[in-house]
């Protein structure tokens, strides 16, 4: 087996260049922080969600031993 069988997945420093070279292109220097400051504020109301979810979960289970 050769190596790229075992790793299809595995990106280099060169590919990550290119990938950042075809972004800048497509969206522009002045687009770019946009994009970014929009991906934080995506990020953060996950995580506020996961927060959410996380707590509504351990409430229901105080629920359920306070009943027992």
């Amino acid at each position: 087996m050769t190596t790229f069988m075992l790793m299809p997945l595995t990106i280099g420093v060169w590919e990550w260049v290119i990938i950042a070279l075809v972004v800048l292109l497509l969206f522009g220097g002045k687009k770019i922080p946009e994009l970014m400051k929009g991906l934080g504020k995506g990020v953060k109301n996950f995580k506020e969600g996961m927060k959410e979810v996380e707590n509504d979960v351990n409430e229901i289970k105080k629920d359920i031993e306070s009943e027992q």
